[in-house]
């Protein structure tokens, strides 16, 4: 099994403790701050085919900065898929964090539950 990559920001108290979440359970991954380095839109699309939702239900950060300054809210009823997961490609902190990718699963946000049934 391929080791999952997690993309976090530093500064989010639920991404850190997300990762000492995965430290203390043994979880081997990759950690990658999501505000310098974001997932290319192709690696979006996947995620989000795994997840079987549409990118905005399953991906944007709804209450973060820059959904609310790009004015996504309104923007995004109308954008397409390919509009959708550039924008996210793009700009790291439009999406919701922690985000896990790993082999054929993803994991938006940390519900620790949902973490322990797929990684632990």
């Amino acid at each position: 099994m391929a080791v999952p990559t997690v993309y976090h920001y530093p500064g989010c108290s639920t991404c850190k403790k997300a990762l000492k979440w995965l430290r203390e359970h043994g979880v081997e991954h990759r950690a990658v701050d999501i505000a310098t380095a974001p997932p290319s839109a192709a690696t979006l699309r996947k995620a989000v085919a795994m997840e079987g939702g549409p990118p905005r239900q399953a991906l944007f950060n709804t209450a973060g900065r820059s959904y609310r300054e790009g004015g996504f809210k309104d923007r995004l009823p109308g954008m397409s898929d390919a509009e959708a997961f550039a924008a996210l490609a793009a700009d790291g902190m439009l999406i919701k964090r922690p985000l896990v990718i790993g082999d054929g699963f993803v994991l938006v946000g940390f519900r620790e539950a949902e973490w322990a049934k797929r990684l632990g």
